[in-house]
């Protein structure tokens, strides 16, 4: 399994670059994660997103659809892609180092 260096810690990702042990995760990996991402810093509406992925994730065992994320996390679609270009889900999933949300391609 390959592995990805943040915060100088090295992590289990898959063939994406997703994490597989989402515990590993923390929140000073995030900005390298977005980074990556193509977004510079990260703002109060991308630390609510971020967090509402990993509860989410924590609770129920995957990421929620950009359709439920634009319904319960209190941040909107249109901002969502504001946000986080490049699809919503996909990367605020891999900025909270959780795995890719199932439907997502």
């Amino acid at each position: 399994m390959p592995t990805a260096t943040y915060d100088d810690t090295a992590v289990p990702v898959d063939d994406e670059g997703f994490f597989t042990e989402p515990d590993r995760w923390t929140e000073a990996m995030a900005g390298q994660l977005a980074r990556e991402q193509g977004i510079e810093d990260l703002t109060e509406r991308h630390w609510t997103v971020i967090r509402f992925m990993r509860s989410e994730y924590t609770a129920k065992g995957t990421g929620p659809t950009v359709r439920v994320l634009g319904k319960t996390s209190g941040v909107s679609v249109k901002e969502l892609y504001q946000l986080f270009p490049k699809g919503p889900a996909k990367t605020a999933a891999k900025i909270a180092g959780i795995p890719k949300p199932r439907g997502c391609i």
